[in-house]
């Protein structure tokens, strides 16, 4: 799956109707909300931030760890910049246990240390180097299990709908962005985010 590196940018409403399969329902229902202010999605940055980043992304993607860092330095830097977090778990059953767990975590206020533990880690992971990432951050894998069961059809859901968005922005890969209007498929570096944020600013989805 990473096999698309380079930035392309499409239309929002260009990308809703690039549909991979037999979703063509679900194209033409895609909207801005759905995208941006998913109410089970994780979101880092300023909550009320005038730009939302969306970043698609599995906890075994070497450039998704790689380019984390850079995400994390320019959307703090700017401070108005919304930053939605999208599991996409597309590398087999341990990139699905990351994801979940995580989630998790997210239930129980421990979204961060969960996420930045496992973006800190090595690309190919089993489940016991997940667990040792997550209690090594001083998480308890017995309270993220008892989450994850608890919250299992939000958990779910969340990543259902993340799977169906990438399939209507056509993604082949990540990381892959929405920022704004611009469908990003591909790494983006300081400047190329910078530069998506600036054109975002002032036309990005807003409450």
């Amino acid at each position: 799956m990473l096999t698309r590196r380079t930035v392309l940018t499409t239309s929002f409403a260009t990308a809703a109707a690039m549909l991979v399969g037999d979703r063509p329902s679900f194209a033409q229902q895609l909207t801005k909300e759905e995208v941006f202010f998913d109410k089970d999605a994780p979101v880092l940055g300023n909550p009320n931030g005038d730009v939302t980043v969306v970043e698609f992304f599995d906890y075994q993607c070497p450039y998704c760890k790689k380019v984390h860092p850079t995400v994390e330095k320019v959307v703090k830097a700017d401070g108005n910049v919304r930053l939605v977090l999208k599991d996409w778990p597309i590398f087999g059953d341990a990139s699905v246990f990351a994801a979940q767990a995580v989630l998790g975590a997210a239930q129980i206020g421990k979204y961060r240390p969960a996420m930045e533990a496992l973006m800190k880690t090595k690309a190919k992971l089993s489940h016991d180097d997940i667990e040792k990432a997550l209690t090594g951050a001083g998480l308890s894998m017995k309270e993220l299990t008892a989450a994850v069961n608890a919250h299992n059809a939000k958990i779910s859901g969340l990543l259902d709908r993340n799977y169906n968005q990438a399939l209507a922005f056509n993604f082949a890969g990540t990381p892959s962005f929405v920022i704004g209007s611009a469908i990003i498929p591909g790494v983006l570096d300081e400047k190329g985010l910078k530069s998506a944020i600036a054109k975002a600013r002032g036309s990005g989805p807003r409450r």
